[in-house]
């Protein structure tokens, strides 16, 4: 069962169909909205600061999701994805963005609506990026236009595919599961 903890008095606030996955840890001022999946070894710490996450996220394996104490809040909009091993510290996430696998975003960084940040990219503190724009790089820059098919393809279908994942894990849970 996953951890979730009060800090300061304060409890995280869990939509509904949510799957938070045995040992991923929300702790503190964290708000998930509905239809969400945060998995394995994945830490939401609202210790210091507000954690915002809105519909159909998917927190990948070993992601990190933080703040800085009075100085930034992490938001996340709907139908994002966040690769594994990613960090997202104190940035703004915008809808419909694809986090690929070790990124990091620093404070205050904006990734606009239907970004893709490519594995192992740098986004800066307080950088703001162009919607609808493929960033890779160390710092991230700018590389392409994401297209149509990327959108719908990469960015829409990853965000539906991890409640479908988390659906497997549910269906082991009630019993449903063939090998047994």
């Amino acid at each position: 069962m996953a951890l979730i903890k009060k800090v300061k008095g304060i409890a995280p606030k869990i939509g509904k169909n949510v799957f938070l996955a045995d040992n991923a840890t929300v702790v503190g001022d964290v708000t998930i909205g509905d239809d969400c999946t945060i998995w394995f070894n994945a830490g939401l710490r609202g210790d210091v600061n507000t954690i915002t996450i809105g519909d159909r996220v998917n927190i990948q394996d070993g992601a990190v999701i933080h703040t800085l104490y009075k100085r930034s809040q992490t938001h996340i909009g709907n139908d994002v994805s966040i690769g594994h091993n990613a960090i997202v510290h104190g940035a703004t996430i915008e809808d419909k963005c694809l986090i690929g696998m070790g990124a990091t975003l620093l404070d205050n960084a904006v990734i606009s609506t239907g970004c893709i940040v490519a594995a192992n990219a740098l986004v800066l503190s307080g950088t703001i990026l162009e919607p609808n724009s493929v960033y890779a790089g160390i710092p991230a820059r700018k590389i392409k236009e994401v297209t149509q098919e990327q959108m719908r393809d990469i960015i829409e279908r990853t965000a539906r595919d991890y409640i479908m994942y988390a659906s497997w894990f549910n269906e082991e849970e009630s019993g449903n599961d063939a090998d047994r």
